[in-house]
């Protein structure tokens, strides 16, 4: 059970059981917006201080396990973060057995449901990888917390998107912190996170550095670029990270890019882009790039799209 000191420290942050029903129209169905193996996930419209917000509230399901340490786990993390590209706190409700965690909500749901979309720009997806980057730097090196933060499972899943498209990292349930001043110590840790995404090191090394999150945002990169998932069951080429490998050495990259951006993208922020992201698969973590080196490249590629952006709109 939890302690009397964690619920009168976040006490600030409860919300009646009762709110959340009327919130969800009692969990309902039509209101799922995501499915995990931690629970389900709500939109829905609560009652704040006389005005409506929008939430979304993951329902932990005690049939998996989920428990005390999971539940106060994530809200003692989420009250800590405060940035514009990750999802923002909003409440808890621990009540009649239920554990609901209340965040601010994503109108555009996650990446994963745009990645093969025509309608989201190579503009868009440049802005969105510039804005995860630009979180996990803060999780990786923020000294003002004192401390770091391994996510350990970053996927275009819990990258999740708002109405203008800006992204919002959410999924800290399996994160693990560790000093600032050693970053490059190896946690000792089981595999975990989401296939496809997971740090080939981890067998090896029998544990998680903050470059194993370099590795899993490397696939998201070659996910925004080829426009498909991180893992394809039934596919000849299940896994993308050893395909973008194959095709990016073989210089044949053009051949896997989702072939709506092959007209929009400039060739000077594809070569910046994509010689990143095959940076970040590197096997050895040593080769792997920092965050910081991370949004500065990712900044130069927006940067090199912009420009081919104003001089097509010149043209017309």
């Amino acid at each position: 059970m939890a302690s009397t000191m964690l619920i009168n420290k976040f006490a600030h942050l409860q919300i009646p059981l009762e709110d959340v029903i009327e919130a969800t129209n009692h969990f309902h169905d039509d209101n799922i917006i995501g499915r995990g193996g931690f629970g389900l996930v709500y939109k829905g419209e609560l009652k704040r201080s006389g005005n409506l917000i929008k939430i979304a509230a993951l329902r932990l399901d005690r049939k998996q396990g989920e428990g005390d340490v999971e539940f106060w786990t994530q809200i003692s993390m989420l009250s800590d973060l405060k940035h514009t590209n990750i999802v923002s706190i909003i409440g808890f409700c621990n009540e009649k057995d239920e554990k609901i965690i209340i965040t601010t909500y994503a109108a555009k749901g996650s990446l994963k449901e745009h990645l093969n979309s025509p309608n989201l720009t190579w503009m868009q997806r440049l802005k969105i990888c510039v804005g995860v980057a630009r979180a996990l730097s803060y999780l990786h090196h923020d000294e003002e917390r004192g401390y770091a933060i391994i996510h350990r499972n970053i996927n275009s899943s819990t990258i999740l998107l708002d109405e203008n498209h800006e992204a919002k990292l959410s999924g800290f349930k399996v994160y693990l912190k560790q000093p600032v001043n050693r970053m490059d110590r190896v946690i000792l840790s089981e595999p975990v996170g989401t296939i496809g995404y997971m740090d080939p090191e981890i067998e090896k090394s029998k544990g998680v550095t903050h470059k194993s999150d370099i590795y899993s945002f490397g696939v998201v990169l070659f996910e925004v670029l080829c426009g498909r998932k991180a893992f394809t069951p039934n596919n000849e080429n299940r896994l993308l990270a050893p395909l973008a490998i194959h095709h990016y050495d073989k210089k044949t990259l053009k051949d896997i890019i989702y072939p709506n951006l092959r007209n929009q993208v400039s060739s000077r922020s594809l070569e910046k882009y994509s010689y990143l992201a095959y940076f970040c698969l590197k096997e050895q973590r040593a080769q792997r790039p920092d965050t910081y080196n991370i949004v500065k490249e990712l900044e130069e590629a927006l940067e090199f799209q912009l420009e081919r952006e104003k001089v097509r709109f010149a043209q017309i």
